[in-house]
């Protein structure tokens, strides 16, 4: 097993095609079907399939390729580590940015990265927490921003900042950032929800639980894109974490107010894996991801948010 092969076998999964494989690879068909065939001889299962759509990995095939793109990142990664300029840190750093902050952290980030640090290359992932978690324990991240979670024996989370959840609805409704609405108030309300499971979900039902009131759920979706895209066609109204609605609400094209009786916050965290080494690249990004978390809630670009330096996470 070599590094061509794995490289032939990821881009065929891919691409779908032995033949647009090889023009990436800058190869001939027969070199990558024979890279492809040496490692199924090797390995004892066949690794793909030909169906009408292309070339499609077996099960096998697809445990093969998710290993072989992991062991080929980690080759790059440490190809970036060893070939620094001296004094200079180098290196791949993948992160993770939760949905909502992506507009707000990733071109601040980015641009101090380049500028302090040119020997560091990111790749930037969005999602929600669950999903940023789960490819956390995975390894396919290096760290990212998490919310309502504790430290584990396996993860490390930093409390960055408490923010404060939203009721959004359409600007009929007249809601203002300055003054609360009461969950009862908006529990009277059809809602667009995030679906049953989702961490938000999760917060929403419990503050509905002290509030003591039952929620009229129209529609659920994973999407916060979405959620607003339906609140400003009256569908309902929904709640958000702050940061997620405040460019409608500065633009005038819905209304939101934090949430009262009770409050309802989210604790955002930046996660890291706590075993194994920790390369300077992803030190560096660690430090520059905290230092633009904190300048966003002191500049009041993150208005919903206040800093957190000792809260536990998970706090509501």
């Amino acid at each position: 097993m070599d590094v061509k092969q794995l490289k032939a076998i990821v881009t065929v999964a891919e691409v779908g095609s032995v033949t647009r494989a090889a023009e990436l690879l800058h190869l001939v068909q027969p070199a990558v079907t024979r890279q492809i065939r040496t490692l199924e001889q090797e390995l004892g299962v066949a690794l793909f399939e030909r169906t009408a759509q292309g070339m499609r990995p077996t099960r096998a095939g697809t445990i093969m390729v998710d290993r072989a793109r992991r062991a080929l990142g980690e080759l790059e990664r440490a190809r970036a580590e060893v070939r620094p300029a001296p004094g200079a840190v180098a290196g791949i750093v993948t992160i993770g940015l939760l949905e909502s902050t992506s507009d707000l952290l990733a071109e601040p980030l980015v641009s101090a990265i380049a500028r302090h640090h040119p020997g560091v290359r990111l790749r930037l992932m969005t999602a929600y927490s669950g999903h940023l978690q789960q490819w956390l324990d995975d390894g396919d991240l290096d760290l990212t921003l998490l919310y309502n979670l504790d430290s584990t024996p396996s993860l490390s989370a930093r409390p960055l900042v408490r923010e404060r959840l939203w009721a959004v609805a359409p600007a009929s409704a007249g809601l203002r950032v300055d003054r609360p609405v009461p969950f009862a108030e908006v529990a009277r309300n059809p809602l667009v929800m995030p679906a049953s499971g989702h961490a938000l979900r999760s917060l929403i039902d419990a503050a509905a639980v002290r509030a003591g009131v039952d929620l009229e759920v129209v529609v659920q979706t994973n999407s916060m894109r979405l959620q607003k895209q339906l609140v400003l066609a009256g569908q309902g109204w929904t709640v958000l974490p702050g940061l997620g609605a405040a460019e409608e609400v500065t633009r005038g094209t819905i209304s939101a107010a934090p949430l009262s009786e009770p409050d309802v916050w989210r604790s955002i965290v930046l996660g890291a894996p706590r075993f194994g080494r920790t390369p300077p690249a992803v030190d560096v990004v660690a430090q520059e991801l905290v230092r633009q978390v904190n300048l966003a809630v002191t500049q009041g670009r993150w208005p919903s948010a206040v800093q957190d330096t000792d809260g536990p996470a998970g706090r509501a």
